[in-house]
């Protein structure tokens, strides 16, 4: 016997309640931000608003760029193994990283151009990085002084990216006013002798200032508000160096110099009061030489895949560098991360921490400081998340037991 279907006819009362309607959001920008749910969302607001030779300057890599496709890979290609049946009604973000506090597992790593990809640039970075509770890198080659960065994160966390250049003299300038600033760790950059082919840059015709063609006033003119931007605030030019005409590989060029060497290392660690981590190292025995020579902790990155293509994967020399070395010295990592999950899959596999850039910049590009701060949240919403999934309370909860790493590449033994 077959039941028949009671109907009846529909009450708008009862309609009204099943369907609430969401109060609209007029703030066009609050708007777009609030609809990004993922980096990669914020990534495709960044490109509907800002020019194509800036948003390939931030977007690309070197080469064929393969370096930073295969970084992301290793984190997609992650398994995770969550453990069952565990109260973890709240997680613990917090940690310790280079002597100091960190609200969370990542910071924002350094940049160099960034008021050209909003004019906001490195201040808001810094701001969104105080309202965090997290720490702000700041580059040799970025756009706001260290002092600009100091004002506007007073109280948090400050580090500055070291290039060693051509001029000696200028680097320890800029060791010196870092410390004077209260700026507590220093990275010391040693995977940029020279500047990686950065083939979208050359086909863009990017440079320092930008350099109009009939492509690029093309690109720009569906955006009338990042030239506003760009026309109606300061001069772009880089806070710490003088030099600010050319392409981004021929200012690295002149200023960069390939004949650094570990007596330059030495020299920086004298005259630092603070932590000293290296970064750009790329592998284990070049780790385990920097454990004996006073350094506080290595950065594993191959620089976003912007020098050399081909590089090693960071996240893939992780675990046996933590092995190696976890006990002489703290280890973090970036390139390629995009995701929360990334960020948990490292920390279980052994990084004290890990930087962010590219995951930063497309939220300032999509919406400056405001856009920061999403990036920012949407990070920190999938560590936590992805923490109550595997059912760990804390960061130090994490393990490798948590994570499998499945690989696409595997070394040839000849």
């Amino acid at each position: 016997m077959i039941a028949l279907v009671q109907r009846q006819i529909p009450r708008p009362a009862e309609i009204l309640e099943l369907a609430k309607f969401r109060k609209p959001e007029l703030n066009g920008r609050r708007r777009r931000l609030d609809a990004a749910l993922t980096i990669h969302d914020l990534r495709a607001v960044a490109k509907r608003r800002t020019p194509r030779a800036v948003f390939d300057y931030t977007d690309g890599a070197a080469e064929g760029e393969l370096s930073l496709a295969r970084a992301r890979q290793a984190f997609e290609d992650v398994e995770f193994h969550p453990s069952i049946l565990r109260s973890v009604p709240e997680v613990d973000t917090t940690t310790t990283v280079f002597g100091g506090p960190s609200a969370l597992p990542f910071g924002i790593a350094p940049t160099g151009f960034t008021r050209l990809m909003q004019t906001e640039g490195e201040t808001a970075g810094a701001g969104a990085a105080a309202a965090a509770g997290i720490p702000f890198t700041l580059s040799t080659l970025g756009t706001t002084s260290i002092e600009g960065v100091k004002a506007a994160n007073p109280h948090g966390r400050n580090w500055f990216q070291l290039y060693v250049m051509r001029d000696r003299e200028t680097s320890y300038g800029l060791v010196e006013r870092a410390a004077e600033a209260g700026f507590d760790t220093l990275f010391f950059t040693v995977d940029t002798p020279v500047a990686g082919a950065r083939l979208r840059d050359k086909r863009n015709g990017f440079s320092i200032p930008p350099q109009l063609t009939a492509s690029t006033v093309l690109s720009t003119l569906p955006r009338p508000w990042w030239w506003w931007d760009f026309l109606t605030t300061p001069k772009l030019e880089f806070a710490s160096l003088t030099s600010t005409g050319g392409t981004v590989g021929e200012l690295l060029d002149a200023a960069m110099d390939p004949s650094i060497g570990f007596d330059d290392l030495a020299v920086i660690r004298d005259m630092w009061p603070g932590r000293l981590v290296v970064k750009g190292v790329q592998t284990v025995e070049d780790c385990q030489k920097l454990a004996g020579l006073g350094v506080d902790g290595v950065v594993l990155s191959n620089h976003g895949g912007r020098q050399l293509d081909r590089a090693p994967v960071p996240f893939h020399l992780l675990p046996k560098v933590v092995r190696e070395v976890g006990k002489d010295m703290e280890v973090a990592i970036d390139t390629g991360i995009m995701h929360g999950a990334d960020i948990v899959a490292s920390v279980a596999l052994g990084a004290r921490f890990t930087l962010v850039g590219r995951a930063y910049l497309y939220g300032l590009m999509a919406g400056g400081r405001e856009g920061v701060d999403r990036a920012v949240a949407i990070l920190a919403e999938q560590i936590t998340r992805t923490m109550k999934l595997l059912q760990v309370s804390c960061l130090e909860e994490l393990t490798p037991a948590h994570v499998t790493q499945l690989t696409r590449t595997t070394p040839l033994l000849g």
